[in-house]
């Protein structure tokens, strides 16, 4: 999974000026970064949904959903210009634009959940919210997915095995298979509760405690999963029997992107515990957070000093309240829901002439394109998703696959992306498939 989509230094036509680049990258950077594209992007600026590289070539970007609202939006890179001109500072202080913002941002979540903490980075979020959750129950254990990503603290790349073999999972952890309805049957909420349970009971065998559930809302990394409507609420219901807590990572579904809803808890019906989210929050600035019911952080509270330098920070305070301006007065969501069910659309008309489409699925504007050699069987075809990430990017258009067999092609633009964007990837699509 850590190798999907990485560079190759057997890809062809790099320039000189970009091996030399790729040489002091690596010298001074170290061995383990990654660079997106066997033969890698060169980008030095961005606007709206496109990336444009040293010569002024376009690349219509549809995979960033860290410039949520778009690249470099002009009154998000205002709003931070003018708020760095007049002070940066932390939460120690009085001020009150930080707690506009937190008031603000939490009006956006159910009543239960009234209280916000800052930090970072979205691994900080939830480092910070599996803190709480220990605090609060008394346990260690978590519950994931297989294929989960939630962030690179120690403490949280225990809980992302989509790291790679590299990195193992923590004895605490518990895995539990992806969503998805063809392998785990239906009802596919029963089914994964059945997963749940058994975790607990795992847990419970070997002495812990358990702590909580934490899901990646769209379940990204396990290859994208929203359908059906409600099925998390009885995993959930298993783990707050067994005495943990519920945390859905926002950081990838959150503020707006899948269209019908700001998060993607809510499509399930449910008020979790603890709520993570990151990336999109700034528009591309590094803001996260932890939203919480009052009764679950307070134990944590009475118990821990909490303090992060930059996090709550005025600037980041007033990029996070720019992002908002822009979903509200653009109206971000809506375009979300409407565009994507006309990419979705257009997609599945494409899989019709082109059996290696074996599905199609996702909300708003966050889907996976399941690519399959086989669809009785459902046989992955992983070597041909990344035949196709990597003819599209020679076509300028980025996008890029995740799912545990490494099939499923991630397509999540920036918000602002349109129909004749979606026109534009469906095309480059059709003729990247033809070819294959």
């Amino acid at each position: 999974m850590s190798m999907i989509n990485a560079y190759s230094p057997d890809a062809g036509a790099l320039s000189s000026e970009e091996r030399a680049l790729i040489a002091r990258r690596e010298r001074v950077l170290g061995p383990a970064y990654r660079l997106f594209y066997e033969r890698p992007v060169h980008v030095v600026r961005g606007e709206g949904c496109w990336l444009y590289g040293p010569d002024g070539e376009a690349y219509l970007d549809a995979y960033n959903n860290v410039a949520s609202v778009g690249h470099c939006h002009p009154h998000v890179v205002e709003a931070i210009a003018r708020q760095a001109a007049v002070l940066n500072t932390h939460t120690r202080y009085l001020n009150e634009l930080v707690v506009a913002y937190a008031e603000r941002l939490t009006a956006r979540l159910p009543a239960e959940i009234s209280q916000v903490m800052f930090t970072c980075t979205g691994s900080e979020a939830n480092d910070l919210a599996l803190r709480i959750a220990r605090a609060f129950t008394g346990g260690q254990g978590v519950i994931i997915t297989e294929t989960a990503y939630h962030g690179v603290t120690s403490a949280i790349a225990e809980l992302s095995p989509s790291l790679g073999a590299g990195n193992p999972i923590g004895a605490h952890v518990r895995t539990v298979p992806a969503p998805d309805r063809r392998f785990l049957g239906e009802p596919v909420g029963q089914a994964f509760a059945a997963g749940v349970r058994a975790a607990i009971a795992d847990l419970k065998k070997a002495g812990i405690r358990p702590a909580a559930l934490l899901v990646d809302t769209i379940f990204s990394s396990d290859g994208v999963f929203a359908e059906p409507a409600g099925f998390l609420a009885e995993a959930v219901a298993e783990i707050r029997a067994a005495g943990g807590v519920f945390i859905a990572d926002e950081v990838q579904p959150g503020f707006g992107r899948t269209g019908r809803n700001f998060w993607g808890f809510q499509a399930h019906g449910l008020v979790p515990d603890l709520v993570t989210m990151g990336k999109p929050m700034g528009g591309g600035h590094p803001m996260a957070a932890v939203a919480a019911r009052p009764e679950v952080v307070e134990p944590f509270g009475r118990s821990c000093r909490y303090f992060n330098t930059f996090g709550g920070n005025p600037v980041s305070c007033a990029a996070g309240m720019a992002v908002l301006d822009v979903i509200e007065g653009e109206n971000l969501m809506e375009n979300c829901a409407g565009v994507g069910a006309y990419l979705q659309a257009r997609l599945k008309d494409l899989a019709a002439d082109h059996p290696l489409i074996g599905e199609v699925r996702g909300a708003g504007l966050f889907v996976g394109v399941e690519l399959v050699t086989d669809r009785d069987a459902w046989t992955p075809a992983a070597a041909e998703a990344n035949r196709v990430v990597q003819a599209m990017r020679e076509r300028r258009v980025l996008i890029s696959a995740t799912g545990s067999r490494a099939n499923v092609l991630k397509i999540r633009p920036p918000m602002p992306f349109n129909t004749g964007h979606a026109d534009l990837l469906v095309e480059a699509l059709g003729e990247t498939l033809a070819d294959l």
